[in-house]
């Protein structure tokens, strides 16, 4: 950063720019906690256009914006205190980092004069810079007001031109009080308009011409070719995605992140997850799979334990992160780009005609589609459970937590939109996740939102729910009461180690709606699951707050789940 001097105003803080900046970066929700040590930065909040959603917990921020950010395609932001502020984030940062998800923290530290010196300082950390940067892509530091922009469009390189993830900012306390110049703001907006052309990002693809060109020659000859989407697709135009697995009669696979990408009813659509074996066979089987933004991650690739996952084929990869290219698989040919700049690129040279194909990619789905249905996981009330979502709340978007009901969703959750499910199951594998992530989503979307979380996971984060009714958020809470970590449960069972430790109790949950002011909806079969749905969304949206539906799993379930792993 830079550390020569600057003509300073004093009418404005660095911690007033800082707000004042992120407005005009187009921030418009910020999430946090004020302490004694982010006072600057909330000095200009009420006069920003920025709306300022407080929680009861640092994680319960950090969980928010990423919700807010899977769901608007946005960075979240947070603002909290140094030191326990920080940590307490940590697990929701971890998800963020493991899913790639765009977010902003900003934090206050000790001022420069104390930094490292272990003074015992209010909310002091040996070195907080170095604990941010296990969980988070990158840490800055702000040593003056100077340092303002290079700051900000670093984290936005890292949003919009890198592999998204997590970046941390933190401000000395006597630099957050400091002078800065007013000049710095059109400055910044100067900048900030005209990022997309210095950074260069959607002019990359041309530069691995040679490759592009290797790559759809091998597609266009393969026999049984298969196309794979992963979380780093998202930014693609679905119909281009769409016109790619029509030009290849590729069947198409996805991960979480990558559901909706491709219309589930669409012929060339696999569904379910890489996890599953018959999707595993299908792309093992292929003689060349092109694998679009997928780090081939254990909770997507091998969800239940069975194995490493292998290629017979030629393996095809396009990624942004460089570290990914070989990462779990080694590809035989390799680009490193946003797959949304190589997209138009290969379409272009994959204008010829195919291979004669003896199989056609619709008869190996149907084939494959047919197959899943037979599978031991392929449980037919949840899969009954989600149809019931799909047709009740088709617009809505569903956040999951790790949970039994998302385990399924996994393999028998569909979605018609990209961005309109996620989980916290996959990645970093975090509890607590669906509650403050559906506010973040809804914040973010200004629509309802249906949180999908079990009663163990929601005691984690139950307290959010007075921050979802104080920020007027819609959303539905459905809570799946199966009295304990059932899923731990099952596997101590498998390992033939007492379950005990998993047997908690569970509080009332109508009590709790009713001391936050909320409705708690308690369908007793399949038909009110429905109706309830329905109910809990309108009142929702009809009167701006939260609601809760309580689903006892022994009402819905007559057939054994679970025990993945025996």
């Amino acid at each position: 950063m830079n550390d020569q001097p600057h003509a300073d105003d004093p009418g404005l803080s660095c911690g007033v720019a800082m707000t004042r900046l992120l407005e005009r970066a187009g921030v418009r929700h910020v999430f946090g906690i004020p302490g004694n040590h982010t006072l600057e930065l909330y000095r200009g909040l009420d006069q920003s256009s920025i709306q300022h959603i407080t929680t009861r917990h640092e994680q319960g921020a950090a969980f928010m914006a990423d919700g807010y950010a899977r769901a608007t395609g946005q960075p979240g932001v947070c603002y909290l205190i140094s030191g326990p502020g920080l940590l307490n984030a940590a697990t929701p940062l971890g998800q963020a980092l493991a899913d790639s998800v765009p977010v902003l923290v900003i934090t206050a530290v000790a001022a420069l004069p104390d930094l490292g010196k272990r003074f015992g300082k209010l909310h002091e950390l040996p070195d907080q810079q170095a604990a941010a940067r296990s969980f988070c892509r990158e840490s800055l530091q702000i040593r003056h007001a100077t340092d303002l922009i290079p700051a900000l469009e670093r984290a936005w390189l890292i949003f919009e031109q890198e592999r998204p993830g997590p970046a941390h900012i933190e401000i000395p306390l006597d630099v957050m009080e400091s002078a800065a110049n007013a000049a710095l703001l059109d400055e910044f907006s100067d900048r900030f308009t005209s990022r997309s052309t210095r950074y260069g990002r959607h002019q990359s693809a041309t530069a691995h011409q040679a490759t592009i060109d290797s790559m759809a020659k091998r597609l266009q000859a393969a026999q049984q070719p298969a196309l794979l989407l992963g979380g780093g697709s998202q930014r693609c135009d679905p119909t281009l995605l769409q016109r790619l697995a029509e030009t290849l009669d590729a069947p198409v696979a996805n991960t979480v992140n990558a559901k909706g990408l491709i219309s589930p009813t669409h012929p060339l659509a696999l569904g379910s997850s890489p996890s599953a074996p018959t999707v595993a066979d299908v792309l093992r089987t292929s003689d060349c799979v092109l694998a679009l933004g997928t780090e081939f991650s254990e909770t997507d690739y091998d969800l239940l334990m069975a194995g490493p996952f292998g290629f017979t084929g030629d393996l095809l990869r396009i990624d942004i992160d460089p570290g990914q290219l070989n990462r779990n698989h080694t590809p035989l040919l390799s680009l490193c780009t946003a797959v949304e700049a190589a997209l138009p690129v290969l379409l272009d040279r994959l204008a010829g005609p195919a291979a004669n194909r003896l199989t056609t990619g619709t008869t190996r789905v149907q084939a494959a589609r047919t197959a899943m249905a037979r599978e031991p996981h392929a449980q037919p009330e949840f899969r009954r459970f989600f149809e019931t979502i799909n047709s009740t709340l088709p617009e809505s978007c569903v956040v999951g937590d790790s949970t039994r009901p998302t385990y399924y969703a996994t393999w028998l959750f569909e979605r018609a939109r990209p961005r309109s499910y996620f989980h916290s199951a996959s990645g970093f594998g975090t509890l607590g996740y669906a509650i403050p992530a559906a506010f973040g989503a809804a914040a973010g979307t200004a629509s309802h939102v249906l949180a999908i979380i079990g009663d163990g996971g929601a005691q984690f984060t139950l307290p959010e729910l007075a921050t979802g009714v104080d920020a007027q958020l819609p959303v539905t809470v459905l809570i799946w009461c199966n009295r304990g970590y059932e899923e731990i449960e099952n596997s101590l069972d498998a390992r033939g180690v007492s379950n005990r430790s998993t047997d908690i109790s569970s509080p009332d949950f109508r009590t709790i709606a009713e001391a936050y002011g909320i409705t708690a909806y308690t369908p007793g079969d399949w038909n009110e699951l429905a109706r309830d749905l329905r109910r809990a969304r309108d009142a929702a949206v009809a009167e701006q707050r939260p609601n809760l539906l309580l689903i006892d799993q022994e009402q819905l379930l007559s057939q054994p789940s679970g025990n993945w792993y025996s």
